[in-house]
């Protein structure tokens, strides 16, 4: 039984989001990248495979009810950026962003008693505590240490990186893609 069509236009809207964080992630990991930041370019790539991969689980979902699935074009993301801060500060911001709108979906699921959809959204709601709860943590870091960017990357390599292991409890990707988180 598909969904209601309220969510699934609201779940079709959070892939394009979803897509176009990734898109972000990209630049911001490109912007590291050319600046020589090797940590924080590996951080930012790894983000954005993590929110492909959301989008990927949203599209199985929607496959998995039988409902349509519609990929919409993105806007261009941001690529110039003053100093190597700003581009923690946007990834808060956009975490947040998607913090509210996974809320928007989850609600809107709740409202239409689509409790299937509404359990569904659930790991996603539980993400976004930890995504925000990492980028709040590197922009701490990173104000802390503005005059020195290596420290950071020092800081990335010792605490972010390495180790993660795929949470048991995602939802499955469209494609067999896998995720850390």
């Amino acid at each position: 039984m598909a969904p209601p069509d309220r969510f699934v236009d609201a779940l079709n809207t959070q892939i394009t989001n979803e897509f176009a964080a990734s898109q972000q992630y990209v630049a911001i990991a490109i912007y590291y990248e050319s600046h020589t930041l090797p940590q924080l370019s590996q951080f930012f790539y790894h983000q954005a495979v993590e929110e492909r991969n959301h989008a990927m689980m949203m599209c199985q979902y929607l496959l998995d009810t039988s409902a349509a699935v519609r990929l919409e074009g993105i806007a261009a993301p941001k690529t110039d950026f003053d100093g190597f801060i700003e581009p923690i500060r946007l990834a808060l911001e956009q975490e947040q962003s998607v913090s509210g709108q996974i809320s928007n979906v989850f609600s809107l699921a709740r409202e239409e008693q689509d409790y299937l959809s509404e359990q569904f959204m659930q790991w996603f709601l539980k993400e976004q505590v930890e995504e925000e709860a990492t980028m709040s943590d590197l922009l701490e870091v990173a104000e802390r240490v503005h005059d020195d960017p290596m420290t950071l990357e020092e800081y990335i390599a010792r605490e972010v990186s390495g180790g993660e292991q795929a949470d048991p409890t995602a939802p499955a990707a469209a494609g067999g893609a896998t995720s850390l988180a």
